[in-house]
């Protein structure tokens, strides 16, 4: 039968990435601090895509992968010195093995410039002083055909592992002419005591090929953990029979999440089969004396399905470290390309977010960086005049508070120019003359499409672009965001995201004949207004009076064009919300309880409804809205 590789296609391109992420990692790491244990990760990294590539038949990746393999393995061997230009060469290097990666996926043809930046490795690979700048021929690797002895005791796990060695050694045939293999049968056990999926063998290979010893290596590439493997050219000696040793802990402990997360689900899975089989035994035979015991299942279940919830959501959620580990390579790029000099502080980079919101922020958070960079981090010599260190300091920060986490970027820069930001403001008729807005309101300007207050346009930032599509993104997962800024000091951009776009805790609440859902995390209090504290604005908008201060009044039956019931307005209750610091209340006829409720999205199943984040169904099987404060707010401020 043969063996279809191409069903794992989706696995290498996945894991492809996370060894270019580690690698990247590890050389930005090793810029001014030379570490073995570092090179050598990377080298690791570089050989598993080259060996993987090359399973799958994508000579392209492999043969640059195999020059980086090249480089890496004359820097961890001594020969050649990891200095900054050839560190520098071969972050640019991952670059283009990206472009690689993702023609091979997509099926398109490599990228022209690969074979240039293949050839600027293989002169890197010359002792000495490397320059990049500096042409040199480059001269093809002397071949010449060689006997080769190769031995190969494979793990005992391989066979569990879903490997078949004979495959492996049959690649061996495609590297020349396989003179002889022998199979070494001493470590078989009797028949009585052999293992069906343990293996026992090993092999001895003559080899007669031109291939290097790397490359005979390479065809070992996915089998080598926990094996032995010699391979030598044929002196006339004969090499000792090797025997494959255990490898602790061989087995992954994770399949993309954690085997104690699955475990656990198993184990609830399993409880709740129990109460359901518990229950169905008591309504076969059902009399009225069993109600209590009934109730106790139910309420069994009910406890099981919460916590089965609550685990299935852990699954999901993955460290914003994960978006984090960006960001070093982009500031050390964006430094150099603007003459600055800037590190990295990152903090809670462990706290957990859902998947979907880790992805979501992935671009919002470059934003944000790339402007601190542009416009907030100063020249060293400019720092150096304002008392600063020359180097400046971008900060990621995450944590977690009630049930939601923050993200805080930070810089130690300039801070905001509060004075050019209100008078760019009043020219595009965002502030009136004469008014004098608060510092909150003010910094708030900057997420105006089209807002900017740069004297030039750069590659990086000044095109009024970036911070409008931070606030957009924010808004769409139902965040906020503000800002903290200090002349001199420097500006935090503080974002508050719920942990999960899937389960939200809400409000439910009721408007003459329908049902709502309000997030919980938006509401600041309910209140049952007087008439006295209703106001008419403007002849159309309405505003209640709360302690003093006027908010805008959202009657919902109005919104959704709900038959009001009869009495007053004042008959009915306010619930006051806040979203990016500004207050609105929203009339409503009855609040009726706390409730977490499963996000569906209303565009996939319906169409898009204004003033709504999505749709929900309710215990009763009924569906119900949930409402979009951050849109609902910008309705009552356009109006008003």
């Amino acid at each position: 039968m043969e063996f279809d590789i191409s069903r794992f296609r989706d696995t290498f391109f996945q894991e492809a990435d996370e060894h270019l992420a580690e690698m990247e990692s590890g050389l930005l790491q090793l810029e001014g601090h030379p570490d073995p244990e570092i090179l050598n990760a990377v080298f690791r990294g570089a050989h598993s895509i080259k060996g993987a590539s090359g399973t799958f038949g994508f000579e392209d990746v492999a043969h640059f992968t195999h020059a980086m393999e090249s480089l890496l393995d004359g820097m961890r061997s001594g020969a050649l010195e990891p200095s900054a230009e050839r560190v520098g060469l071969l972050l640019t290097s991952l670059d283009m093995l990206r472009r690689l990666l993702d023609a091979a996926k997509s099926g398109a043809a490599a990228p022209p410039e690969a074979a240039r930046a293949a050839e600027l490795l293989l002169v890197a690979q010359r002792a000495g002083d490397y320059r990049p700048d500096v042409p040199v021929k480059v001269r093809a690797q002397d071949r010449g055909p060689a006997h080769w002895l190769v031995r190969f005791a494979p793990s005992e796990e391989i066979l569990r592992q879903g490997m078949d060695p004979v495959l492996v050694l049959r690649e061996l045939g495609r590297l020349g002419e396989v003179v002889k293999v022998e199979a070494d049968l001493s470590e078989l056990p009797a028949l009585a005591s052999l293992a069906p999926d343990q293996c026992y063998l090993a092999w001895s290979v003559e080899l007669e090929s031109e291939a290097t010893e790397a490359e005979i290596r390479d065809v070992f590439a996915f089998v080598e953990d926990g094996a032995k493997i010699e391979i030598r050219r044929n002196t006339g000696q004969e090499l000792p029979a090797p025997r494959a040793r255990a490898l602790p802990g061989a087995e992954s402990g994770t399949i993309r999440v954690a085997t104690g997360k699955v475990d656990k689900l198993i184990d609830l899975v399993g409880e709740l089969i129990i109460s359901q089989s518990m229950a169905s035994q008591v309504l076969a035979a059902f009399q009225p004396s069993d109600l209590g015991r009934l109730q106790e299942t139910f309420a069994e279940v009910e406890r099981y399905t919460r916590e089965l919830q609550e685990r299935l959501m852990r699954v999901r959620m993955l460290p914003i470290g994960n978006a984090f580990s960006r960001f070093p390579r982009l500031i050390r790029d964006l430094a150099a390309a603007t003459g600055k000099q800037a590190g990295l502080r990152i903090e809670g980079e462990e706290t957990e977010l859902d998947k979907s919101v880790v992805e979501r922020m992935a671009d919002p958070l470059t934003h944000l960086v790339r402007n601190a960079i542009d416009h907030g981090i100063e020249s060293p010599e400019e720092r150096v005049a304002a008392g600063k260190p020359p180097v400046g300091t971008i900060g990621l920060k995450a944590r977690h508070q009630g049930g939601s986490v923050v993200l805080e970027v930070s810089d130690d820069g300039r801070g905001l120019d509060r004075d050019r930001i209100l008078a760019k403001a009043r020219v595009k008729g965002l502030a009136a003359e004469g008014e004098n807005p608060a510092d909150e309101q003010i910094f708030s300007y900057i997420f105006e499409p089209g807002f900017s207050t740069a004297a030039t346009v750069s590659d990086i930032s000044g095109r009024g672009v970036g911070l409008d599509v931070v606030k957009k993104s924010v808004d769409g997962l139902n965040g906020a965001i503000g800002i903290q800024s200090e002349p001199g000091r420097g500006v935090i951009f503080r974002i508050q995201l719920p942990l999960t776009l899937a389960i939200l805790d809400g409000l439910l609440l009721r408007v003459g004949g329908q049902r709502f859902v309000l997030p919980l995390a938006s509401i600041m209090e309910s209140i049952a207004p007087r008439k006295e504290q209703l106001r008419q604005v403007g002849g159309s908008g309405e505003v209640i009076v709360l302690r003093g201060e006027p908010l805008p009044l959202v009657r919902l039956n109005r919104l959704f064009q709900i038959e009001p019931e009869e009495g007053s307005a004042a008959g009915g209750l306010a619930v006051i919300v806040e979203h990016r610091g500004k207050r609105i209340a929203l009339l409503v006829d009855e609040l009726l309880g706390q409730q977490q409720v499963v996000i569906k999205s209303l565009e996939t199943n319906f169409r898009k409804v204004d003033g709504a984040a999505g749709a929900t169904i309710l215990g009763d099987g009924q569906p119900a809205l949930i409402l979009d404060v951050a849109a609902i707010t910008e309705m009552a401020r356009n109006s008003s």
